[in-house]
């Protein structure tokens, strides 16, 4: 039998713990720890972030920032298990810089502490983590390669004019056209109002919350028709946090990577979703705030502002995107008709999905070569 007839007192899972307190959790890579500078930073508007450098011995490289998704983090750039993009970078001749915003699961910030808007990512988050490397490298150039949320928010900081003079940046998944499958986007309205006075966030280690928690029903639903038997693949790769997209290719993820997809992805927070609806309703990165002042250095549409852009820019995206579908295609295509003078391209990798670009076996080789030709040019 898998389940015990009468439930017993003993047989309960014990207590989940929460982080409470901003300490970072370890990052896991198979680099000399000596070399990785892990730097104190924590942004103007009080909130301790992640600031890593990798320290090459060489202070001529050019430097590049990476830029995770939301409930991601720096570690999915340092994957130990295969050759990952801080390992491209390195060998390729840069300086890596690895930030962990505020929505990283290295913090705890999706599941407790204060809650933000993606604003204070584009305000804050971003802006400082790029003074501040600045003021380490001095006139050397300095890049970035952003994934997904990481890469909508940089959009925002840009468009801004708080991000100016970058030698160029790579923009993977989305950038300034959110587009998502109708499906997704009305789960996304109809679970944000159904499960907002119950929930606050979205785990996807099903070991964490147990079998009986008011989490099994997101589970359950997520499992059905799923292909692998793991609750955390299915809730990602199947589902997206319940949102019906598919966050990458099953088969172009390494055993040992789709065993840490627990530890890779964390909690989705529901209290982010009206901002994430209004981005996704207007197919562009709209501000939050239009009365608190703070906010008025950035635009109220990033689109609107994209002539500020001033720093070439690479648009990628996996063929087989299941979450922002050809969002960075039809970004190419506005760009071009609305901005022409803009340095941008766009570039489709063939049978990838999102996640995959990075955390894929094979993305050294299929994906990474592109990213290095692009900053090749431009160093």
């Amino acid at each position: 039998m898998i389940f015990r007839t009468t439930p017993s007192r003993t047989a309960r899972p014990a207590l989940r713990r929460v982080r409470t307190t901003a300490a970072l959790r370890p990052l896991r890579h198979r680099l000399d720890p000596a070399r990785v500078e892990e730097i104190p930073f924590r942004t103007s508007d009080g909130v301790r972030l992640g600031l890593t450098r990798v320290d090459t011995g060489d202070t001529g490289r050019p430097a590049v920032l990476l830029l995770h998704g939301h409930t991601a983090s720096a570690d999915m750039f340092l994957l130990p298990e295969t050759r990952n993009l801080v390992d491209a970078l390195l060998d390729d001749g840069y300086e890596p810089w690895l930030l962990d915003w505020r929505g990283s699961c290295r913090l705890p910030y999706n599941e407790t502490g204060r809650r933000y808007t993606y604003d204070d990512v584009a305000l804050y988050d971003i802006p400082e983590a790029v003074a501040h490397i600045r003021d380490r490298i001095g006139e050397r150039p300095l890049f970035v390669v952003a994934h997904c949320i990481g890469s909508l928010t940089l959009s925002l900081s840009m468009t801004a004019g708080l991000v100016p003079g970058l030698a160029g940046v790579v923009s993977q998944g989305v950038f300034l056209t959110p587009r998502l499958a109708g499906r997704t986007s009305l789960r996304m309205s109809v679970a944000g109002e159904l499960l907002k006075t119950r929930i606050d966030h979205i785990p996807v280690d099903f070991r964490k919350v147990g079998l009986w928690s008011k989490y099994t029903p997101l589970f359950a639903l997520a499992a059905r028709r799923a292909s692998c038997p793991d609750p955390t693949c299915q809730i990602l790769h199947h589902s997206a946090w319940g949102t019906g997209a598919s966050l990458f290719v099953h088969e172009n993820l390494a055993e040992a990577t789709h065993d840490r997809l627990a530890e890779l992805l964390g909690p989705a927070p529901l209290w982010i979703l009206p901002h994430l609806r209004r981005i996704e309703l207007a197919r562009s990165v709209v501000r939050w705030h239009d009365t608190d002042h703070r906010y008025r250095a950035l635009p109220q549409n990033a689109l609107d502002a994209a002539a500020r852009i001033d720093t070439p820019v690479l648009l990628l995206s996996g063929s087989e995107n299941g979450l922002w579908l050809d969002s960075q295609r039809l970004c190419h295509e506005v760009l071009a008709r609305r901005q022409p003078q803009l340095d941008v391209s766009y570039t489709e990798i063939p049978g990838y999905g999102h996640l995959d670009t990075f955390l894929g076996r094979g993305a050294a080789l299929d994906v990474f070569g592109h990213i290095l030709e692009f900053l090749g040019e431009r160093r």
